[in-house]
């Protein structure tokens, strides 16, 4: 008998850009499609303008019991993986054959019917599964107490909170019995209790012998969770093995991705409107710095190009900052904050202050994205790195050498 879970033979899935995703059409846009194929059919079209490989002739094996951790940039075609894994998608080319029952978790809004309730969704999810109604039954309390929804599994489901659809879709992945759990970075979206708890049943679930395949920015997770590791990039998979060794050359390669100017970078999406030309890090004098410390007021300049353009309205900017381990720390966006709707003109600059920076010694990276009318106008990840050193955050002289975690907060103490 073959101890082989998925073997994946020069898979590739090509997307047209712009297409519309997967959806039920009604029978007038069915006619307008069909028409527009029709005049287009013998049109000329650039292909390697209007298509994009999400991936592109990758093969593997992996051997049941095994936790799989996929690592990569955004944009790196691990989610693509997954979905064609699922049955979600179609591969373009090659193939992926599955020895074993599925169950997935990609994201909030799959899987479930939305007019049906929380237990009627379990059953059906079960029934989609091949499942007899006995093994659901047997299965029922654990998956619902699992979720902590019980007050709420016969209200329909569009009425859940997405915390509340993602815990009960989490748990019904995972306690049906599935050979091969696929799951997605849609963990990231639950709270960090939730998280723990997920970890913990994806590795009984390997302990039962079943196999995992598992896409995290969480590296610290995939480290102490997966036995093998996957690294793909611009759709192809470049590395396998051990996953200690992944995340250091995935870590490295950001951090050397961070080290090139804005201005150079290729890999980045949008409309292109406006373009980030150049990144840095300034003091509280608005000068060019090479690291901040703990404390210290500090600027994230960020330049731009507009191209023809007098003036936008409407900008909405975001710097989102991730740790050493590739975790996501937080995010300064323009729109939350206040005086924060901007309108940028040629020849400025966008300025984000951030008062008494709260973290600890240490190299961070961040991505930038901006927006406008909620259309994105450039997105680049790991556009830049803050080195923090050793500051005086708390104004007493001392150092913080055993605070740990990422952050330092103000914290004040009495006995009364």
């Amino acid at each position: 008998m073959s101890n082989i879970a998925i073997r994946v033979e020069n898979l590739s899935k090509q997307y047209k850009i712009g297409a519309r995703g997967l959806r039920y059409n009604s029978l007038r846009e069915q006619l307008m499609d069909n028409l527009k194929s029709i005049f287009h059919r013998n049109g000329s079209t650039d292909q390697a303008e209007s298509t994009i490989w999400a991936l592109r002739d990758v093969s593997f094996e992996v051997k049941k019991g095994e936790i799989v951790g996929i690592i990569g940039r955004n944009g790196a075609g691990k989610s693509t993986l997954l979905k064609i894994l699922s049955r979600i998608t179609k591969p373009t080319a090659g193939s992926a054959e599955i020895f074993g029952r599925v169950g997935s978790l990609l994201e909030v809004g799959t899987g479930f019917s939305r007019e049906l309730t929380g237990r009627e969704n379990i059953y059906l999810s079960g029934a989609i599964l091949g499942m007899k109604k006995a093994e659901i039954t047997r299965k029922f309390d654990e998956i619902v107490s699992f979720s902590e929804v019980e007050n709420f599994i016969d209200t329909s489901v569009k009425h859940f909170s997405s915390g509340m659809y993602l815990r009960l879709a989490f748990a019904v992945a995972a306690h049906l019995e599935p050979e091969i759990l696929l799951v997605d970075e849609v963990l990231a979206v639950g709270d960090a209790s939730f998280q723990k708890k997920c970890l913990g049943k994806m590795e009984e679930v390997h302990k039962g012998g079943r196999t995992v395949f598992f896409v995290s920015h969480n590296m610290a997770a995939i480290t102490s969770l997966c036995t093998l590791g996957f690294l793909i990039d611009g759709g192809r998979l470049v590395l396998s093995g051990s996953p200690h060794s992944l995340v250091e050359e995935y870590l490295s390669s950001v951090r050397n991705c961070a080290s090139i100017p804005v201005s150079e970078r290729k890999d980045r999406r949008g409309n292109g409107r406006i373009r980030f030309t150049n990144v840095s890090i300034l003091n509280n004098r608005l000068e060019a710095v090479e690291h901040a410390t703990s404390g210290q007021d500090i600027y994230i300049s960020l330049e731009y190009d507009m191209g023809n353009y007098r003036k936008l309205e409407n900008v909405i900017i975001q710097i989102s900052f991730a740790g050493v381990f590739g975790q996501p720390l937080f995010a300064c966006l323009s729109r939350v904050a206040k005086d924060g709707v901007l309108r940028l003109t040629p020849g400025a600059r966008i300025l984000c202050h951030i008062p008494r920076l709260p973290l600890l010694p240490g190299t961070y990276t961040f991505n930038i994205w901006c927006k406008v009318a909620e259309t994105m106008e450039d997105w680049v990840a790991d556009a830049g790195k803050l080195s923090v050193a050793e500051g005086d955050y708390f104004g007493t002289g001392k150092l913080t050498t055993n605070v740990v975690g990422d952050f330092l907060v103000i914290n004040e103490w009495s006995v009364q």
